[in-house]
């Protein structure tokens, strides 16, 4: 019995001074969970509002943006729904939805405010180390997609943000605008094409380096590479302590945070399970792994010069959607073709076979189950994916590039995104959905970014959502106001609403930017979406 009774006195003893070590690790402001363009992009604009806040950020990896971020793991798209089809979807009644392309417009708008005001400020740039002007195309062939090209085309016309775009079902015209894409192809053919010229390839992962090694230079900032956080435990003053582990040493510190964002990719829903927020509970992640066919010959490059996004097949999900895309990576001009999906367990591209059973638990098994169910085209898809040959991955790749040759292309992995499966409040059931979501506490002191694209062209304002919902009061006050208008001068108002106050914001970001931009006339004003 003594020798019970002085082991129960040890145990209070040393839970005593674990707890006491941990009051007095230090205390910062924010930690950011993750190196990818979400993480930089909400430390940069809370530095900017605050220069005084103090911020720790971890990142896994060696390096950031090596992730989501990096340049051959996205499409680059500055998505603002200018050729990708699967945001005006064709409704019953035969009419075209725009609202979600409107949206996103105005969203990637607010992300090129926020980079023109800090390339003014010599904090990132040049502006072509990451956004390059590029054209925007829409590409079908069939009778049938013909005519919905056409009625969507006219269906943008309606929203004074897509002033510009053109509309061409004449092969002639089309071989001028996109000669790689239409060389070869049968003259019968029913195609047409949209284009518009204001459209832009970016760098995420160029992007977020200039982000980082400007948010490190600010005082009271410190980003540690090849650190994990691995847990979070509620302190009783309501600040949170993050367990960080030195990938390096294998030892594991804590740090004292006020407010935590989990900005961790396919490793963000593990994380935020570990926090044991209520609004935590329900939700699962898919993974998805990625393929790109990249072109080796500088002459079939050089003939390129458009992002070429075409139509899903039926039944087919949104990332599934074919593009033949000129990007700009590192100063070098390249052409890649693609998604091939696959599957993997795996949650991010440098993630472990476990992450998927792992993150299977007593409040998300149910609508994983029912998600799932409902989803069997996908997995169905997902398997013929994962079984293509090279041959057929040819053959899809010559209903865009009908003169393809094998030999002219690489085979190359991308990265990959882990979709979410949530509870449908309407229904109470399991769906899975694609886009990003932000998941916040009730009491702004943890938020995490859930989700895929469009993702990192919306960055800005998606972070924009993290600081209205978790710096509530410090938002209303006249100098939080003040800043947040300077970045963002268009902050509070609709573009779509405001045609004078459109084009004045699209000059000036595309004259710091160097990108293009088309004047929206007056008499737009009065167009409704």
């Amino acid at each position: 019995m003594k020798k019970c009774l002085i082991y129960f006195v040890c145990i209070i003893l040393l839970g005593s001074c674990t707890d006491k070590n941990s009051s007095e690790s230090e205390t910062v402001d924010v930690v950011l969970v993750g190196g990818g363009i979400m993480s930089v992009t909400l430390g940069t604009m809370l530095k900017e509002l605050d220069p005084n806040i103090s911020i720790a950020a971890y990142e896994k990896l060696d390096a950031v943006g090596l992730e989501s971020s990096a340049a051959w793991n996205n499409a680059g798209t500055g998505h603002s729904a200018l050729c990708e089809l699967n945001y005006t979807p064709e409704l019953s009644d035969g009419s075209i939805d725009i609202h979600k392309a409107v949206e996103i417009n105005e969203s990637f708008e607010i992300s090129k405010e926020f980079w023109s005001y800090l390339v003014t400020a010599q904090k990132i740039g040049p502006p072509k180390s990451f956004i390059n002007p590029t054209p925007h195309m829409s590409f079908i062939t069939g009778a049938d997609n013909v005519a919905y090209l056409k009625k969507r085309f006219l269906a943008l016309q309606k929203a004074p943000l897509f002033t510009g775009m053109e509309f061409s079902d004449d092969q002639q015209q089309n071989k001028q605008w996109i000669p790689l894409v239409m060389n070869g192809r049968d003259a019968s053919q029913k195609v047409a094409a949209t284009k518009i010229d204001i459209g832009t390839d970016v760098n995420y992962g160029a992007l977020t380096q200039e982000l980082t090694s400007n948010l490190v230079k600010s005082s009271k900032t410190f980003l540690k590479v090849n650190h994990e956080v691995t847990n979070f435990k509620r302190n009783t003053d309501g600040t949170w302590r993050v367990y960080v582990k030195d990938l390096a040493t294998k030892k594991t510190k804590t740090i004292n945070a006020k407010f935590v964002f989990i900005g961790a990719g396919g490793a963000t829903l593990p994380l935020l399970e570990k926090t044991h927020i209520p609004e935590a509970k329900g939700y699962g992640g898919f993974p998805v792994s990625g393929e790109w066919l990249v072109c080796n010959n500088p002459e079939i490059i050089a003939q390129h010069q458009a992002k070429v996004y075409g139509k899903a097949s039926v039944g087919s999900p949104p990332m599934s959607v074919p593009h033949l895309d000129t990007r700009i990576i590192n100063g070098k001009k390249e052409l890649l073709f693609g998604p091939f999906a696959g599957f993997s367990p795996k949650f991010l591209k440098n993630g472990a076979w476990t992450d998927l059973p792992e993150s299977f638990n007593f409040y998300n098994i149910r609508p994983m189950m029912e998600a799932g169910l409902d989803n069997v085209p996908l997995t169905k898809y997902l398997v013929e994916q994962v079984v293509l040959t090279p041959e057929q991955r040819l053959e899809a790749l010559r209903e865009y590039f009908p003169k393809a040759k094998m030999e002219d292309w690489d085979l190359k992995v991308a990265g990959h995104r882990v979709q979410v499966i949530k509870i449908d409040e309407s229904t109470q059931g399991g769906i899975l959905q694609f886009g990003t979501e932000v998941v916040t506490a009730s009491d702004g002191s943890v938020a995490a970014l859930l989700g895929a694209s469009p993702g990192a062209s919306t960055s800005v304002s998606i972070m924009l959502k993290v600081i209205e919902q978790c710096y509530k009061e410090q938002l209303k006050t006249p100098e939080w106001q003040a800043k947040i208008k300077e970045m963002i001068p268009s902050y509070g108002q609709k573009l779509s609403d405001n045609i004078p106050l459109a084009n004045a914001i699209r000059k000036h970001n595309c004259e710091k930017l160097g990108i293009i931009w088309k004047e929206i006339p007056e008499a737009n004003m009065a167009k409704k979406p």
